[in-house]
């Protein structure tokens, strides 16, 4: 067994009163902290606090101890062991140290695991949570974080997968579009913070190479007609269930369409759910960082020389 002890630190040119107000947003709905939607962000059952149970995608975690604007400790869910722990501390005035100290015992597959792919995504995760707190604070960052090109293709290969569901009742506009249609389905992924909730961001899932014929709320109606088919497919952001949902409906009405879906049927799922995982990952790490999003440059009160 091996003893693992990771530490990140960065000095910010803000007071800690500024800096801990931002870090007591984590996992929050306007957390500015956390380095989503590049990653997988920060879930909690319950406002952040002890006893709070949650954790950012395969990595679980439970709040073991909350000091307001300056700890925040999480203890790794069984399995696993050991802790990850976010603080902040005063050097000066208008000075701060952000430190994220990890602990764990590691072995066997574990071990292996944090050397070839945990340890680089997990370094990176976590300077970039810095350089969000950075420009959030200050308005600027000195040396932002590079992703290298493990860690970019981890980023990749680990990225979610499209789950199949039943077109959403919501999705009016192509539950309406075809008279009793031969084939239909529909992919479901998170919408995730920062990520456009306007549907026509998201026509690039079809290569912007189909018309839009309607619109309805979030919904997009496309036209697909391609070899004979009548086709249609619905591009749905949904931020009150927080799902973007693509949905196909064909009609094969003549010998030609017949022939041509019978040879594309079995393909058309891998590409839907192909062509949507790329456009979910594109459009996340085109986003604007945490930091961007959720900008305070200082927590004075109005009449203290800036604008109410």
């Amino acid at each position: 067994m091996t003893k693992v002890r990771n530490v990140h630190e960065r000095h910010v040119q803000a007071s800690a009163q500024v800096v801990g107000a931002l870090v007591d947003r984590l996992s929050s709905d306007d957390d500015p902290v956390f380095p989503a939607p590049a990653w997988a962000p920060i879930r909690l059952d319950r406002p952040l606090g002890v006893g709070a149970d949650g954790g950012h995608g395969p990595v679980r975690y439970t709040v073991v101890a909350y000091e307001p604007g300056r700890r925040i400790r999480f203890a790794f869910s069984p399995p696993d062991n050991g802790f990850h722990e976010l603080t902040v501390e005063p050097v000066g005035e208008d000075r701060c140290v952000v430190r994220h100290v990890l602990e764990q015992d590691q072995r066997g597959v574990a071990r292996i695991a944090w050397l070839t792919a945990v340890r680089a995504v997990h370094g990176t995760v976590i300077e970039e949570l810095f350089d969000n707190i950075e420009r959030a604070a200050t308005g600027t960052v000195a040396r932002p974080v590079r992703w290298s090109p493990r860690v970019a293709l981890l980023n990749r290969l680990d990225w979610d997968k499209p789950v199949a569901v039943e077109i959403p009742a919501t999705a009016r506009l192509i539950r309406t579009a075809l008279e009793r249609p031969d084939f239909r389905d529909a992919w479901q992924m998170d919408l995730l913070p920062g990520m456009p909730r306007d549907p026509r961001a998201w026509t690039g899932i079809l290569r912007d190479s189909f018309p839009v014929i309607a619109q309805e709320g979030g919904e997009l109606l496309l036209r697909v007609d391609t070899a004979g088919l009548r086709a249609r497919a619905s591009i749905l952001v949904d931020e009150e269930a927080g799902h973007i949902v693509l949905s196909t409906v064909v009609k094969t009405g003549s010998l030609r369409g017949r022939l041509y879906w019978g040879a594309v049927e079995r393909v058309h799922p891998f590409m839907a759910r192909t062509m949507l995982r790329r456009a979910h990952r594109g459009l996340a790490l085109a986003a604007p960082s945490a930091g961007a999003r959720n900008r305070t440059v200082s927590l004075v009160e109005p009449g203290d020389g800036l604008p109410a």
